[in-house]
């Protein structure tokens, strides 16, 4: 078992309740730790057999890039996308 992270990701994006957050924008950034078994990965030297890096990081931009009022909000799609992707995931944070 281990944690693969990608830290520090930087998003620009619209979230807010506030127009102004709506209209100016502002920097996000993200971290992301997920919780997986590597024996597959580590036994067949293989991306199809863990979590691959970019694919994590697409979800990550895909879910920022859709404006919300609420960051819990942006956390949820982040959340229901990883598990869909990744059903062999363990924990995410």
């Amino acid at each position: 078992m281990a944690v693969i992270a990608l830290e520090g990701m930087k998003f620009y994006a619209y979230h807010g309740v506030y127009e102004a957050e709506k209209k100016i924008g502002t920097d996000y950034v993200v971290d992301v730790f997920v919780q997986t078994n590597i024996g597959a990965a580590t036994a067949s030297d293989k991306v199809e057999s863990t979590l691959n890096y970019e694919a994590v990081y697409q979800i990550c931009r895909a879910e920022m890039a859709k404006p919300r009022q609420l960051i819990e909000a942006v956390l949820g799609g982040i959340i229901q996308a990883m598990k869909r992707q990744f059903p062999q995931m363990l924990a995410l944070k």
